[in-house]
Order: structure tokens, then sequence, then C-alpha cells
């Protein structure tokens, strides 16, 4: 509507004041006051994509890495230093356009949920009873231990670009710097993607541990952004000191940074709780130029100061050099710090420690406050909560990398680095995992499927009457009743009996006097991946040999040469007609020995004979034990001294060839040898048993070796190969 000539010449209107307070009401209604309304408006960031960038603001951008534990507390000294110099190198490498945001997540799993991983699976034979008892055993353990938590750690950097473009390309630079320097530590790190940074802000905006649901491709039809599936029923801030989440209380707290030494393990204590409870430390360093410029002003301020005390003292008639202790105190430091910037390999950084507490009512919010007060007062530090900031300390302890805390602590590199993210590492594997103990600084279970691991081979290690042998008894137990895979254990003490028998399977006693017996050349068409499996049977006969043989030196040249020469022979009839009958026994290679001619044949042969014609010639017959059962022993103890150490390698090669008939069915084959030492005193015997235990891994096997002495090499260069 156009206003008339007339009406553009009048006058303005003066409004009295109640109409200008009604007027201003009015707009204010309509315009709103800026503050967020939704659950989703609360959560400060504009945008995730895909690849796991975050706009936090307009120029602000960031990125996330999860890393994985390492056993820094229960570490040598040497390795302790090492991983804080480290840490120190990767706080110096951030400088000032670089936030870092280190957010370590203690979370609830569903208790009931967490139980049923640990259920054995009845498999309708007679020892689904014993399944069901271990279960029990393995919950009653969980309830003791931390395992209902899960504890993630998170490193989220920020920086400041125009666009885009711009800030993944430097993200991605700083990203392959950080997670070079977690590799150097020893930590397994890796960046998150978009889905699990919401799935990370969803648990912890969720500490009830609802599960999280969402797909890129639902977006679209549905109307709704990324906070939708992560954001809670509800917020409530109109407590000062707490704040309301969906069903929860939580209460956001700083820690006030009084002591002058910082201990290494505040950050651990923190964390060792059986509640939900996160920890965020927010590192901004300082330009170092800047920071010294900064202490440089301080140090004049405080001579300053100093001059005007002097000048007070001298007008009041008392001596000059008398000043306040603090003022000769902060003096002295300052000039310290000044000190070790210039000299020392440290900068500045500015840095907020938060730690947020949730609970399901109010009682016990303020238990589990005072409970990380406590922890604080231990260490000559104070936790104070955030009065009338509540909400900026909940956003501040989302892991996007922003900090809406201004309360901040001026610390150098080693003061920072002593918060060190490390605590020890936990064996906690999920699928056919197996109970093997407890973690001795955590008091949580340790659950470990080998067959998945980087390396299967295991040694149990320790003085006589530490446990080793009930180790491996009740790691044969949890294979028997978990897995379908066959064990065969060398026994040299016959303390297997009881077990193998209690679970139906067979022990195979080989004694002088016994009826039982196995032949040492025994051989399978798939006994090695070669096209012929007789280079790696030539091995096993070498290291019998070389038992049998004795001496300091092993074999000679020309001895290992025509022992495979009689090899060669011995095994040409079974190769053309692969019958039982045509399997070669030690008589055999004594023939082939003698008929060679030549003395170094003959020395072989003649040590052979007390093993085929002599009273120990146990071993110089055709097998004729079945080891189909599932669970077999091999009970060496009457073998004597003498054949002790030839009965482990000979059973050894039999399991090898039971290894390789399960390969081709798709089968595991654990193999456990108790006083494995033996087989590492000889040099050849030592060379066989490394090289069957790499073909183990790719075979399908697991053995492990049980024993006291780890020193049974000058080198042990075989030893550690195994």
């Amino acid at each position: 509507m156009r206003l008339s000539e007339k009406q553009r010449n009048e006058p303005p209107v003066k409004l009295t004041r109640a109409e200008k307070r009604e007027i201003q009401a009015i707009i204010s209604k309509y315009k709103g006051d800026g503050k967020a309304h939704s659950a989703q408006a609360s959560i400060p960031y504009q945008a995730m994509y895909p690849d796991g960038i975050c706009k936090v603001t307009a120029n602000t951008f960031s990125k996330c890495i999860e890393f994985a534990d390492i056993s820094y507390q229960l570490a040598q000294a040497d390795t302790k230093t090492a991983i804080f110099e480290n840490l120190c190198d990767l706080y110096n490498y951030l400088d000032a356009s670089i936030h870092v945001q280190l957010s370590f997540v203690n979370r609830k799993t569903d208790p009931k949920q967490y139980a049923k991983s640990f259920e054995i699976k009845a498999q309708g034979d007679d020892f689904d009873d014993i399944r069901a008892e271990y279960s029990g055993i393995l919950q009653d353990q969980l309830v003791r231990g931390n395992n209902g938590l899960t504890k993630r750690k998170f490193l989220t950097f920020t920086i400041e670009a125009d666009n885009l473009k711009m800030a993944r390309a430097r993200l991605t630079r700083i990203e392959t710097d950080l997670l070079g320097y977690f590799k150097t530590m020893g930590a397994v790190a890796h960046v998150l993607d978009a889905k699990e940074r919401l799935e990370v802000l969803h648990g912890v905006l969720h500490p009830d541990a609802e599960p999280f649901q969402f797909e890129w491709k639902w977006l679209a039809p549905s109307g709704l952004s990324t906070k939708d599936f992560i954001a809670p029923s509800s917020f409530r801030f109109g407590n000062s000191r707490m704040f309301g989440l969906g069903g929860k209380y939580g209460a956001v707290s700083f820690l006030n940074i009084l002591s002058p030494e910082l201990s290494d393990e505040m950050l651990a204590d923190f964390l060792n709780t059986e509640n939900g409870i996160v920890v965020n430390l927010h590192v901004q360093a300082i330009d170092q130029s800047e920071a010294i410029k900064t202490v440089k002003r301080k140090i004049t301020d405080l001579d300053a100061m100093k001059i005007q005390e002097q000048k007070r003292a001298v007008r009041s008639g008392y001596d000059m050099d008398i000043l306040p202790s603090d003022l000769a105190t902060y003096g002295q430091d300052a000039k310290e710090l000044l000190k070790t910037l210039q000299s020392r390999n440290e900068r500045m950084f500015q840095i907020t420690f938060l730690v947020m507490n949730t609970a399901d009512t109010r009682q016990k919010l303020e238990n589990d406050v005072f409970w990380a007060a406590g922890v604080a007062q231990k260490y000559n530090c104070s936790l104070v909560r955030l009065d009338y900031q509540q909400e900026q300390g909940l956003m501040s302890s989302l892991p996007l990398g922003a900090n809406h805390i201004k309360i901040e602590r001026s610390l150098t590199t080693s003061s920072v680095a002593v918060f060190v993210p490390f605590v020890t590492q936990e064996l906690f594997m999920g699928g056919d995992a197996m109970y093997y103990g407890v973690n001795a600084k955590t008091g949580n279970m340790i659950m470990l499927d080998r067959k998945r691991a980087r390396c299967p081979n295991g040694l149990k290690l320790g003085t006589p009457g530490s446990g080793k042998s009930m180790s491996c008894k009740s790691e044969i137990v949890s294979v028997f009743l978990c897995t379908p895979d066959d064990v065969y254990i060398c026994d040299p003490e016959a303390e297997y009996y009881p077990l193998v028998k209690r679970l139906h399977g067979q022990v195979v006693k080989l004694s002088p006097t016994s009826k039982s017996y196995v032949n040492p050349l025994d051989i399978n068409l798939n006994y090695s991946e070669d096209e012929n499996p007789l280079a790696l049977k030539s091995d096993f006969v070498l290291s019998f040999c070389e038992l049998v043989m004795g001496g300091k030196n092993g074999l000679e040249a020309i001895e290992k040469t025509v022992i495979d020469r009689a090899v060669q022979v011995i095994y040409r009839p079974y190769l053309a007609d692969p019958r039982p009958e045509n399997m070669p026994i030690l008589s055999d290679l004594h023939k082939a020995l003698l008929d060679q001619h030549i003395p170094e044949a003959d020395r072989v042969a003649q040590a052979l004979d007390l093993y085929v014609n002599g009273s120990l010639n146990v071993f110089n017959h055709r097998t004729n034990v079945n080891i189909e059962n599932r669970i077999v022993a091999f009970d060496i103890k009457e073998l004597g001294k003498q054949l002790k150490k030839l009965g482990m390698l000979i059973v050894q090669d039999q399991i090898w060839g039971r290894v390789t008939q399960n390969r081709s069915q798709g089968k595991a084959t654990w193999y456990f040898c108790d006083e494995f030492h033996l087989l590492l005193r000889e040099e050849q015997t030592a060379a066989f048993s490394c090289e069957i235990w790499k073909r183990f891994r790719k075979w399908g096997g697991i053995p492990t070796g049980a024993t006291q002495n780890v020193k049974v090499r000058p080198d042990r260069a075989l030893c550690k190969a195994v």
C-alpha cells in the first residue's frame, strides 16, 4: 500500500514506552531467541559427509580416528619411555591451526545380549551338561570384570578451510601423519567413515545401549537429516548443575589441574570404572613464537611488580630483598618455562579436560560424580561442576572436534603427554573365542580365537608348578566343547590320561613293552605342499638320525647325503603303489644304508642297529593304532630317557600327517606338546620342529608348546622362530 503525499509529509508518531515494549515483544516472538528448540538443533554440526568429514561450522571441518589400546601400564620402563616420547612427537606435530580432541567413551552394553555371546551351543552328545556348566562359569566371571563395558578411544582433529575440497586435501595429509604416529607406538588405528562416526555420536547420546540403525539411502525418501538418527528423545538443560538426556541424568565437570607434577596413571584411573563415563581432552597448540612472547611479557610484568615491591619496601624502611613469596616463586617458574621453550623440544598447549557422567537416577549420578572427584583429589587436582554450562559441556563431550568450554590450562608438551591414552591391551574377541584367564591390570576376561589371530602358534612358559599343564588342559576342554576340531597331545609325564578318558578320547601308550606301535616312517601323499612329499620327510629322517647318532656337532655333510639317498630308495615302492604293506620301516632304512657300502653309511647304520635289532626296537614296526578319535594323547612316559626325545619327534611327525589329512576336510588340528624344550636342544631337531610349526599355521594347525626352560640354545634363534 503506497502512502499519499499528505501521509508522507506528516511528522512521525511518537510511541509511548509501553507501545515500544509491546512491538518489541511481537518482533521477538516471531524472530525467535536464537536458541535451539529441538534435540537435533542442539547438536553442533552442520553436515556429515560419507567419507567421515564433518562440517562443524561454516569454515571448520573435522575427521575422527579410532585407536586401540596397547599395554602401557604393564610395560617395562624402556617401553613406557619410548611410548611417551612418541606421544610427545605426535603433539609437537600439531600446529596452531589443528585442534585435537581425545575422547574416551566407556559405554554399557545390554547385559542379557552380552551374556548370550558366552553360551556354548548344545550338540546333542554326552557333554551338553558340561557345556551348560562351563557357560555358567564364564557368565559368573563376566559379572566380576568390566567386560560389560565397551571402551573405545578416539582422536578427532579439526581445521579451518574455505570449502570442503580444500579441507579434504589437508585432512587427508594430517590423517596419514597421525596414523603413522599410532603405528610407531604399536596402536592399531583407522579412520572412521560417516556411518561409524554417527554410531559413536549415537552411543554417547544414548547411554542405555540402544541399537543404532542408519543407511544413507534412507535420507532422501524420508526427508530426515543425519541428526535425526542420533538425537535422543529430549535434552533438558533447566538445572544449572545437571542435564537430562532422554530418560537419563548427566553432568559434565572440568578438571582443575592444581598439582605441580602429574601422573601418567590419572587418565587410566578415570576410565577404570564400572559405570558409563566419557572423558575428553581438548588440546590446542599455541604458535611457538607467540608462546615465547607471552612468557616474556609475563616475566616483564613480574619484574615490574618486583620493582614496585622494592620501592614500597624502601619507603617503608625495611629490607628491599624481602619480597612476597608468590612473586619470587612465579618469577622463577616463568624463567624456567622460558628456558624450556627455548632450549628443549617443548611447545605450549591450551588444554580443557572434561568428564561426563551419566546415570539412571539423580542419586546415582551424584555418587558417580563424587567418585570421579575422588580420583581427581588422589592426584591433587579438583573436579569442578560446569555450573550453567551443562549444554556447552555436553556438546564439547561429543567427538566432533569442537570445544565450547573456554576454561583452559596452559601446559607444555611433556605435561600434556602425561595424560597417556593407553592402559593395557584387552584380548576380547567374539565368535568362537575361548576363555584364557583374566587381565592382571583391568580384571577383564581374556577371550581369544587363536584361529583368527595373526599367528595361532602358542607357547606356555612358566616355572615348575606355575600351572602350564593346567592351562593346557583348560584350553583342551574349551576346544573340545566349543569346536569340532581334532586335538592331539604329546604327554611325556602321563598326566593327561584322566582328562582324555573323561572326554571319551584315545590314549596311545608308547613304551618298550607296549604292543601299540607307531611307525616313524609313515607318510601320506599330502605330506608336503611340494609335488614330491619326500623333501619334508627327509628332513624328519635327518632329525631322527641326529638324535640316534648323538654328538655335539650333529650330522656331518656326507652322513646327511647317505641318509637322504637311502630315503629316496626306501620310499620308491610305496610311491609307486601306495598300499599300507609297502610302507617302509626302520629296518628298510637300515638295509638301504648298508647297501651303499661306504664308511659314513655304515656308521649311521651301526647307530640305528640298536633301534632296529636291539632292545629299543619299539619304533621298528608298522603303525597298528587308530588315531581317528577327536582327542588323542600319546603317552610316552615309559619310553625312558634314551627314547623320550625320539618319541616326541615321532609323535610330532605323526600329528603333522594328521594335519595334512584334516586340511582337505576343512578341519583344524590342535597339537599340545609338553616339555617342548627337549625338541629344541639339537640343531637338526630344532630346525625340523621350527619348520613344522611354520607349516602348521598354513595347514590349519594350532600348535602349543609348554616348557619351563626358555634358554635351551645359546643363540636362541630357532626358539625365537617358533
